[in-house]
């Protein structure tokens, strides 16, 4: 998550309903005002832009640590690859922020950092579902921002479900291929927010 002086966090509410429909369904003890409590402990007296990362146990005990929010210049595109692991649409943990990222971890692994910014995840049908730490965004030549729909196998991102709910995005299915007749693409998330991005 995102905290900035004078704003708090970022899409604070998005990010606590996440983790709280997460813990109901997953059976994971949950405690909101302990969670306020560690935030505000961890955050202190900061007075500069920080990412913070939030970790829920399942016997409700709650961490968390912060590093400085360095933000990119704002010309920066990211280039993105497609990965040759596959994500399972059946998996229905992929629709949680859990610490089992093997297959994102090994996606990153398959392309260089001078190969790729970000790499892509499509599914056993070939269907894109998301990168390793961002959703996708992809303007067809309308507009409008189609993004992987959820039953691909993705995270519900926190912008995702804002930009849904603002009428920003539209929930589409489409291949790597189908990707690139795209007018514009973008890959985000809640701490960088949407950024502009290229098939490498």
């Amino acid at each position: 998550m995102r905290w900035e002086p004078g704003q708090g966090f970022l899409r604070f509410e998005r990010h606590l309903a996440r983790l709280y429909g997460s813990a109901e369904e997953l059976g994971f003890a949950c405690d909101p005002q302990r969670i306020g409590e560690v935030l505000a402990n961890t955050i202190g007296a900061q007075q500069k832009a920080l990412r913070t990362r939030l970790v829920l146990q399942r016997n409700g005990e709650v961490t968390a640590s912060v590093q400085p929010y360095e933000p990119f210049a704002a010309d920066k595109v990211w280039r993105l690859q497609l990965a040759r692991v596959r994500l399972s649409s059946t998996d229905t943990l992929l629709r949680h922020k859990t610490g089992r990222r093997q297959v994102y971890t090994h996606a990153r692994s398959e392309y260089l950092i001078t190969q790729a910014d970000e790499v892509l995840l499509a599914n056993e049908r070939s269907e894109i579902c998301e990168g390793t730490i961002t959703n996708v965004f992809a303007d067809f030549g309308d507009g409008m921002l189609m993004t992987p729909r959820l039953d691909c196998g993705l995270l519900p991102g926190v912008l995702r479900a804002e930009l849904l709910d603002e009428g920003r995005a539209q929930e589409a299915i489409y291949s790597y291929d189908e990707l690139k007749s795209a007018k514009t693409l973008f890959v985000g998330n809640s701490l960088r927010g949407l950024i502009p991005a290229t098939l490498a």
